[in-house]
Order: structure tokens, then sequence, then C-alpha cells
């Protein structure tokens, strides 16, 4: 379901939305809510050098293409952000990006704040960033733990991670603490609401206040 607004016959251009946060701070839950309920809402499907991991599918979790061709979309300027992760290049083409925003699409992003920088340094007037806070480093530590995925030194490796992502807290349009799953949730709609209606987005805007002001 997307949420209409009175004003929504008036073309838009979408936005690019990131959710950045410490890992177990709840980003990926909150960004699933949000493409559940918004039809205008897109997950961007990164490309990567690495293989499929079991139950991966191609063009869905990612594209997954070679080393020659990852290294071609970079000397050509045709990756909006990228990244060396662990051997394996990762990376956000930039066409689809532009064609869904101009289709009025929002492109939802999962990344850190180096891609964040990156998205930043060629389409800030696009951009929307949020930071995801947990309540306290306790609490984050037991949401590690509860997830029972990990073995403790990897739970102890993504604490120290989090102190150097947290860090860039301040480089981001709006930081949530998500102590309250439900309210947290509520704020990004409320933040997306609102970005959606910034004038510069609103492309229609001009051809209709221009028919508007013909007729009084």
């Amino acid at each position: 379901m997307s949420n209409a607004s009175p004003s929504a016959s008036i073309a838009r251009r979408g936005l690019l939305l990131v959710l950045s946060s410490p890992s177990g701070a709840g980003k990926t839950t909150l960004s699933k809510r949000l493409l559940a309920r918004e039809d205008d809402v897109v997950m961007s499907v990164s490309v990567t050098t690495r293989k499929p991991r079991p139950g991966e599918v191609d063009g869905k979790d990612y594209h997954f293409i070679s080393r020659d061709q990852f290294d071609q979309l970079v000397a050509d300027g045709e990756l909006l952000e990228y990244a060396e992760v662990f051997g394996n290049g990762y990376g956000t083409p930039l066409k689809p990006v532009q064609q869904w925003l101009a289709a009025g699409k929002d492109v939802l992003f999962d990344i850190d704040w180096q891609g964040t920088q990156q998205i930043h340094a060629r389409m800030h007037d696009d951009l929307v960033r949020i930071f995801i806070l947990p309540p306290s480093a306790e609490e984050l530590r037991d949401r590690l733990v509860r997830r029972a995925q990990d073995a403790a030194s990897v739970v102890a490796k993504r604490m120290a991670e989090a102190s150097n992502e947290i860090s860039h807290w301040a480089e981001y349009d709006y930081v949530l603490v998500n102590d309250d799953l439900d309210s947290c949730d509520a704020a990004i709609e409320s933040i997306l609401q609102a970005e959606r209606l910034r004038r510069h987005r609103r492309i229609g805007l001009d051809t209709f206040v221009k028919k508007l002001r013909k007729h009084l």
C-alpha cells in the first residue's frame, strides 16, 4: 500500500533514501517494513564480484558480475558508489537509480557511511540520509547475542566496528534512536512523507501553479 497525499497528482522526482546503522540496530527490519507498505519505494540492488551464496538469486539479492565487468563499470563512471570488501567489489549501478528517480520512485539504500559519502558527492540534491542508533551499548550487544548467528568473537568485532560507524552520525540529515521499533518506523515514514513534499522534488508544481493562476 502506498500512502497517497492530497497533492499526489502533482508529479514529483523520486529521492534516494539511505538507512545506515551499526549491525544490530534494526536497520534491516526497518527497511523491510518500509518496502512492505510503500509501493513507491524500491530497494537498490548492488552488483558484486563475489560468488552467490546458497539461496541468493541473481538480480534480486545482487547482480553477480565478473571482476572485469566491475572494473569497467568503475572506469566508465557507471557506479554511483562502490567499495572493496574482503577482496570483492560491491557497487550501485547508476542508470537504474536515475530511471527510478525520473519515474517518481524512491530508492532505498542499505549502505554504510562510506557509500553514503560517495552518493552525497554525486547526487546530494536527491539524497536523504537517516542514521539509526541503538538505545545503548548494552542493548546493542544483547541484540547481537540474541540473533544467535555469530560467535562471541564476531560479536566483539561487530561492537568495535559499531563505534566507528556511530562516529559518522553527524554526517546524516536525521538521526533516530531505535528504542522502540514501531516509533522508529513511524519516524522514518514521517521523514519520507515530508521529504517527498520538498519543493525542488515536486517537478509538476510549476505547471500546476501556472494553470492555477491562469484560471484566477
